[in-house]
């Protein structure tokens, strides 16, 4: 999984980064300290791997990891390339989901773009670069469908539907991650990794009592998730991974044995076969059955012998959805 860091210079993006990854970045007090993103591994914290790697006595632990890319400072008319602008939103395409980073906290003496702090200004900043960025994307693929679509061509004729309806939305200052699942899950819009089709998760940095009502009804009107760190005092980083998780839709199941404990990231509601071929393509199709436990049960047997012996092993089939936490051994 692929998370950006996106926000305003000198908001705090470079220091959440080095929170989550440990790696050593610029933190500079001007803008565009950072250019090329930076990107690091961080691992996902998960107390049931730690446990079921110490009852099978694992040579190695293995945790799922979130890939975080530090992306440059965003500012006014980055979509028409201010600032690099261009350069800097094309990074957001690579990733998965956004954490929107927004200044709440004082401090004079860091420099802010616009002169002072204002979260819902700021807020508006970006999303209206990424709207602005992603009408310029809708309107070049719009122009070259028309063509197709007066030659009667029934595929050019829907999307230029669908491509019309973003575009409406996009110039209402509506994110296009608004209009939907269903939408957004049309061919064609999945083509043009649209940036305000990404999921966000507001990271509002600073002090909670700085949140204002007027504030959290902006986050909710945008139906957006939110949490608040003091990214000064270190505070509230953990979370963010496992927001990000939620937000993304996405669960843990685990294997364990003398070799290794590990964790596998799959999305909510993946079958059996395909969480087994997450492990190996092969597993996939040759997929036969899964003997499946809950990681507390099998804690609680002690060894995966034991858990079989108490007959509190499940034998699932390939209909069977996978659940968060659940330990599994696939047969094949």
């Amino acid at each position: 999984m692929k998370v950006g860091i996106v926000g305003l210079p000198n908001v705090g993006k470079s220091t959440l980064f080095h929170l989550l990854t440990k790696q050593a970045v610029v933190i500079a007090n001007y803008p565009f300290a950072t250019i090329d993103p930076n990107v690091g591994v961080t691992p996902v914290p998960d107390e049931r791997l730690e446990k079921l790697a110490a009852m099978s006595n694992s040579a190695k632990k293995v945790p799922a990891i979130i890939e975080f890319y530090d992306i440059a400072g965003l500012v006014k008319g980055a979509y028409k390339g201010e600032g690099l602008g261009n350069q800097f939103l094309s990074h957001i395409r690579e990733v998965q989901t956004i954490v929107h980073v927004v200044r709440l906290f004082g401090a004079a003496d860091i420099l802010h773009v616009e002169q002072g702090v204002d979260p819902l200004r700021d807020i508006d900043i970006i999303n209206t670069e990424l709207i602005l960025k992603d009408l310029e994307t809708v309107t070049k693929r719009k122009e070259k469908l028309e063509g197709e679509a007066r030659a009667g061509k029934a595929e050019a004729i829907h999307n230029l539907a669908v491509l019309k309806s973003i575009e409406e939305a996009l110039n209402n200052q509506t994110l296009a991650i608004s209009l939907g699942a269903d939408t957004l899950a049309e061919l064609i819009l999945k083509e043009l990794f649209l940036l305000s089709a990404k999921p966000q998760i507001y990271l509002l940095n600073g002090a909670s009592e700085e949140v204002t009502d007027e504030l959290k009804a902006r986050l909710a009107s945008l139906k957006a998730d939110y949490m608040v760190a003091d990214l000064q005092a270190e505070k509230g980083v953990g979370d963010i991974i496992r927001k990000a998780y939620a937000v993304l839709g996405l669960i843990s199941f685990l294997t364990t044995g003398e070799d290794e404990s590990r964790a596998w990231t799959i999305k909510k509601g993946m079958k059996a076969p395909e969480a087994a071929g997450v492990i190996h393509t092969d597993f996939e199709k040759k997929f036969i059955r899964a003997e499946v436990i809950q990681w507390e049960k099998l804690l609680e047997a002690t060894s995966w012998q034991k858990a079989r012996q108490k007959g509190w092993l499940r034998v699932e089939g390939k209909q069977y959805e996978v659940q968060d936490g659940d330990v599994i051994e696939f047969k094949i």
